[in-house]
Order: structure tokens, then sequence, then C-alpha cells
């Protein structure tokens, strides 16, 4: 079955690219999301199909998808759900809300108060909502995908630590090159209509139920003792950075060890390699660096602190 899954997969790509131009690296770290079971954040200016892409690729995949708009004045009830009484039974009822889903949706996140950010760390982390005294299990798979504007913008909120810390990757969809931005009038001036998927001809090509088994082939990719050790050496490297306030904490170890493991097995490999890790330090970590005062003043980027780091740690022959 693994190579049936894996062909499947690369036909996810393939079919996400029949609606969205020019952004594959976004498309391929949403797959090894969803084959590692974390969750995505978007972040790029308005206008850059962050919201098409997540839209596509639950078609594409056949999940139960919900869309929370986020504003300022939206509560957390809003999307965990909440106590409703009922005039018929007399009693109150517990009414779900859009968390309740497979891949939600959560357009524009940075734009509500960190109070009701919070609602979705408990989600996020155990798979679950806690109401009234009630813990209720969400479905699976499921997988927050939130898409942020850069915090420069108006009206925007910083999200809490806390929360960014749940987010397996931070995804930077960046403008189109000119070769894919005339793909993308050129589509729309074909009649294009990004409410329609279906006539842009997007199909289903993998079904939740072999998502499943998808996930636990990429969980019982082999890693060695070589790797382990590059993974806490390159972690402990960000925590001694002098540029660094914060650094990578295990559980960000821990993140970069199963998104390694998810990239692995989406190319075909059996074990993971140096490579592998390397390829998934920048979007694991990049939203993990808490940066001195100093360093943003001087305008030194996690990227760029990581990608020094790779450099200095000695990578396992």
């Amino acid at each position: 079955m693994t190579n049936e899954i894996r062909e499947k997969l690369g036909q996810v790509r393939s079919e996400v690219a029949k609606s969205v131009v020019g952004q594959d690296q976004a498309v391929e770290g949403l797959v090894i999301a969803l084959l590692s079971g974390g969750h995505v954040l978007l972040e790029g200016v308005p206008g850059t199909a962050k919201t098409l892409l997540v839209r596509t690729l639950s078609q594409v995949l056949a999940l139960d998808t919900k869309r929370v708009q986020f504003t300022p004045d939206m509560m957390p009830g809003d999307v965990t759900g909440s106590l409703v009484y009922n005039n018929k039974l007399g009693d109150f009822e517990f009414r779900e809300g859009p968390v309740f889903t497979n891949l939600l949706l959560a357009d524009e996140i940075n734009r509500t108060p960190p109070k009701t950010q919070s609602s979705l760390l408990e989600a996020m982390e155990e798979r679950q909502v806690s109401a009234d005294g009630v813990t209720r299990p969400l479905p699976e798979p499921f997988m927050v995908a939130a898409t942020m504007n850069p915090i420069e913008y108006e009206g925007t909120y910083t999200l809490p630590e806390a929360q960014l810390d749940r987010f397996l990757l931070k995804l930077v969809l960046d403008l189109p090159p000119r070769d894919a931005e005339i793909e993308v009038l050129r589509r729309h001036a074909g009649g294009f209509n990004p409410r329609d998927l279906a006539a842009a001809g997007v199909s289903t090509v993998l079904s939740a139920e072999q998502l499943r088994a998808a996930q636990a082939e990429a969980r019982a990719t082999r890693v060695s003792g070589d790797i382990v050790a590059y993974l806490v050496d390159l972690a402990r490297a960000t925590r001694q950075s002098p540029s660094v306030r914060m650094g990578v904490s295990p559980r960000g170890a821990t993140a970069l060890l199963n998104a390694a493991k998810a990239s692995a097995y989406l190319y075909g490999y059996d074990a993971v390699t140096p490579d592998h890790v390397q390829r998934m330090v920048l979007p694991t970590w990049r939203h993990r660096l808490a940066l001195e005062p100093e360093a943003e003043i001087e305008g030194v980027s996690s990227d760029s602190i990581l990608r020094s780091i790779m450099q200095q740690v000695q990578v396992p022959i």
C-alpha cells in the first residue's frame, strides 16, 4: 500500500496546482503537516491565495472543512461552541462550534484578540474541547490551517508564544514570480472562478482512511541515533545564539523530528537523512525563536539565524 499512497500524495500536489499557481513549497508543507498530524500557520500579504490553497486541499482530500473569519469582536465560544438553552428540553445543551471538523480554516487569526486566539490551544494540542465540565473529542484527522497577515498591517494582534508553539509549521507565502503571476491572470482571463473548484478540474484523490494509513506509515519512518543527536545539537545551538532570547524547546525538537520523518516518507525514503532535517528546519522553527530586541532592531531574522546554525553544527555522515 505504501507506493500506492505515495503516488496519491503526489497527485494531491498536482490537483492543488490546478487552482493555486506558484506556491509549490506551501502545498508540500501542508501535505507534510497532514502526514505529521500537525497544524500550519500561513503568513503572507493579502491576495497570495492562502485561503484558496486550504480550500483546494480540503476538496482534494474530501475532508470536512469549516471556515472561521476571525474579527476583533469574536468570542471563544464562537470557535469552540457554547451552551444553548433548548426550550423543548427545558435545559441547556452544548452546540458544537466550527472547531468540530477535520480541517479548520482559521482565516486571519491575528485579527482577533489573544483571548479568542487562546480558545484554540486545547483543541490544537489535546484534540478535544472542554466545556461545562465535559470533554468532547474532535474528529480525526484534525488540522488547523490558520492564515495570518504580517504584523505590520493595521488591526492585527501578536499571537501568544504558547499558541505559536502549537503550530508544526509556519509557511511564508511570498508574492509569485512574474511567470507565475502571468499564469494566474491568464487563468482568470479564461474564466477561472476560485469559488468553483470543480469547474477548475480539482478532484478528490485521497480518502480520509488512506490519509490515516499514510500518517501511520510516516510515523514508522526510521530515525538513526546520529540523526537524533544532530537534531538535539541544532536545538541546543538555537538556545546558545547571542541573537536569540528564547531558543527551541524540546517540543520544538520533536516537531522537527516528526516533520523530517514525514518529508522522508513523502519522497520515498525509509529512513530520515540530514537533508530531510535541514529541509524542514526553517518552516518548523522560524516561529519558535524569540529574538533579542537588539537583533530585531538590526533587522536580523529567524531564518538567517537558523541558516547560520545549520552551517555551524556538524552534520552526521
